[in-house]
């Protein structure tokens, strides 16, 4: 096992994981979670309006193309994980951020088969799917944070010192 801090600096696969210095996880990330914090906007919305249906159908539409973006980000920060020497504190946080997020999709996923039970929306979100994708941002934002440790406090997937001194000579 080598604990080498380079060596979670380089991807595992260029083409798949985006090459040294631009990794895909961050870009991949930005559609799960701009999908369900409008999910969640659309819901509060639903319960204000005179007509909540269109609202409540679509976010349980952003709650779908969240779960999908986030399967996409998963598969492409696994390979990033990989990267990570083993039995280190950055691979711990990083096994702890992937189970973190895999919960959340899962209870997304089930907040979508919840909203479709039935016909589908009737009017303003339920308290139950609402209460739902509010727990799960919460989630959300604690795996964000050790996503940020791994980036900015372990140096995951992030340049080395010597190859980010050249953008201020």
């Amino acid at each position: 096992m080598t604990s080498d801090p380079q060596q979670a600096k380089r991807p595992v696969s260029p083409w798949l994981a985006g090459p040294y210095g631009h990794p895909f996880h961050p870009i991949l990330v930005t559609v799960p979670i701009g999908a369900w914090v409008a999910s969640l906007v659309f819901d509060i919305a639903s319960h204000v309006v005179d007509d909540p249906q269109f609202l409540a159908r679509g976010a349980q539409w952003l709650i779908a193309i969240g779960v999908l973006g986030a399967l996409a980000a998963a598969a492409i920060g696994f390979l990033d994980l990989l990267a990570i020497p083993t039995g280190t504190p950055a691979f711990r946080t990083g096994l702890l951020h992937m189970s973190v997020n895999l919960a959340v999709t899962v209870a997304f996923a089930l907040d979508f088969l919840w909203r479709r039970a039935g016909t589908g929306p009737e009017g303003a979100v339920a308290l139950g799917p609402l209460l739902l994708s509010m727990a799960s941002l919460a989630a959300l934002a604690v795996s964000g944070y050790l996503g940020g440790k791994l980036a900015y406090h372990y140096g995951v997937r992030v340049a080395a010192e010597a190859d980010q001194a050249a953008g201020f000579h």
